[in-house]
């Protein structure tokens, strides 16, 4: 068992959009040998869309919408990836990933530098101390200099930096790294499909001329000499106590740069480690099986209508068609057909290990969060829903489709796509998200995948926020005065939806008992 864990990878790959992550994913891929060419699909023709962007949404617009889980064997280790939407509107989508995932590759755009998306998810790993690794892409393109952009990534990320290879040139005049985690030189040839070759060369030789030319030779030893000046030596320990951040340079497009990534990140990244949930600490040796749901989708198969429910091991071994226990509905339950994925590849398994992240046929029995174990009554906590910060009526569009539609909504909102609240004064349902795009992905899947039409209807709002108090008085009289803004959500919690800050700020001074939260894990 403990061979087993040692050797699992299990980390996110994040950054704001465009930076390319879903590329970087898929050379990853390329490297692990689970797909011959990069974009390629199934009957070979070589389509533009690449495979962990599956939806049809995705294929259209050029963007990640929902985190893909991807798995692949590597010189002997076992790589889990998740590739998450870069996009600010799928943020929490992100924010969940982040929490069954033991390590992150940030990857950052060598001419826009950090970007606001990136500031924030790297917040989430400092808070909860996961190592990360950083990606710097597009080195192909003009670009910004690798010294300022190290700069920027300190102060702006709020980590320490060590670049463990060097940019040779950039834009045109790319010549390829020197890799200095190995100590070699990676010579630059732009092809989407192959490897670049790696030459060992003694960077005081004459050879490095030959090889790169007497200019960029005399440049890059100078380089060397002032990162080895300026930054500590690489020490493991304090990468994986989140301290400090490995830098590779490269570009993701031309598969350059990403095996000496993927090469050092087996060597350096944490296997799985321990969770804390809310009775004890979790160790991954136990021999007790744990895990907890981090996410759903629905419709990975669009012809079966099936949901999968993610779930996160983070002890003991799972094992095909053996009774596991669900602690939020206190009873029994069992899978004979769990999956492992490689975006919406799937294979049935027979067993899996911590780290692991296995896909669990769903039908209506998971919610984000719920845990599952051998009999133990436990609880992990740090899967929050945001307050949304955006507000619609949504209105059926074909009344002959009502079923259809309502089924849509139901297992759109599991997904924690956004969420549903009822408004007490009118019944209406209104459907909160925390950014714009949102809205749009749910029309068109509603439309695609479950063949009902919707229409949205403004609505005023400013926040959502759950409420609740000791003072069963005081809460009584909040409901009656504020009786137009309040609602439930789909757990039947009350939800005041408040339709300016200065009426938050007003509920707020006037009932003291009440408490006002603004996530839905309190």
């Amino acid at each position: 068992m403990n061979q087993e864990i040692e050797r699992r990878r299990t980390f996110a790959i994040i950054s704001h959009p465009d930076a390319g992550k879903t590329t970087l994913t898929e050379k990853l891929l390329l490297f692990g040998g689970q797909i011959q060419v990069a974009g390629a699909v199934k009957n070979n023709k070589i389509k533009k869309s690449a495979t962990s962007d599956w939806m049809e949404i995705e294929k259209q617009r050029g963007i990640s919408v929902t985190t893909s889980v991807m798995e692949f064997d590597y010189e002997g280790y076992k790589v889990n990836i998740l590739d998450t939407p870069g996009h600010q509107d799928f943020a929490e989508d992100t924010f969940r990933t982040l929490t069954a995932v033991d390590s992150a590759i940030i990857v950052v755009d060598s001419a826009k530098g950090v970007e606001n998306q990136t500031r924030k998810l790297m917040t989430v790993c400092r808070m909860r101390k996961t190592p990360v690794i950083i990606y710097i892409n597009k080195m192909d393109r003009e670009g910004r200099d690798p010294f300022d952009l190290l700069d920027e990534l300190e102060q702006e990320l709020q980590i320490k930096v060590r670049p463990l290879s060097w940019p040779i040139n950039q834009g045109q005049r790319f010549k390829g790294v020197y890799n200095i985690y190995e100590q070699k030189l990676n010579l630059f040839t732009p092809d989407k499909q192959h490897i670049t070759k790696k030459v060992e060369v003694d960077i005081n030789s004459d050879e490095l001329e030959n090889q790169v030319g007497k200019i960029d030779a005399e440049k890059l030893r100078e380089d060397l000499e002032m990162v080895d000046g300026v930054y500590d030596d690489f020490n493991r320990t304090n990468y994986l106590d989140a301290e400090v951040a490995p830098v590779f340079f490269g570009s993701a497009l031309n598969n350059f740069g990403v095996k000496e990534l993927l090469d050092c990140f087996v060597e350096i990244a944490p296997s799985p480690r321990p969770t804390q949930a809310e009775e004890r600490l979790i160790v991954p040796e136990e021999s007790k099986f744990t895990g907890f749901i981090f996410k759903i989708t629905a419709n990975i198969d669009p012809n079966h209508r099936s949901c999968i429910a993610f779930c996160k091991i983070c002890s003991g071994k799972f094992t095909r068609n053996t009774p596991y226990f669900h602690v939020r509905q206190g009873k029994m339950v069992r899978f004979s057909s769990p999956t492992q994925f490689m975006a919406q590849r799937k294979s049935t398994i027979d067993e899996a290990w911590p780290g692991d992240i296995v896909g669990l046929p769903d039908n209506g029995i998971f919610k984000i969060g719920d845990t599952l174990t051998a009999g133990e009554d436990l609880h992990f906590r740090g899967l929050p829903s945001f307050s949304p910060e955006m507000f619609k009526y949504i209105e059926n569009a074909d009344p002959m489709k009502t079923k259809q539609l309502n089924r849509g909504i139901e297992q759109l909102m599991d997904e924690g796509v956004a969420q549903l609240f009822v408004n007490q004064f009118n019944g209406r349902k209104i459907i909160g998200t925390v950014g714009q795009l949102q809205f749009e992905v749910i029309q068109y899947r509603l439309e695609n995948e479950y063949n009902a039409k919707c229409r949205w209807e403004p609505i005023s709002l400013y926040k959502a926020c759950w409420i609740e108090s000791d003072d069963e008085a005081e809460l009584e009289k909040f409901k009656q005065r504020k009786y137009q803004y309040m609602a439930k959500d789909r757990e039947g919690r009350d939800v005041f939806l408040a339709d300016s800050g200065y009426m938050l700020t007003m509920a707020q001074q006037d009932f003291e008992h009440i408490k006002f939260h603004f996530t839905s894990e309190f």
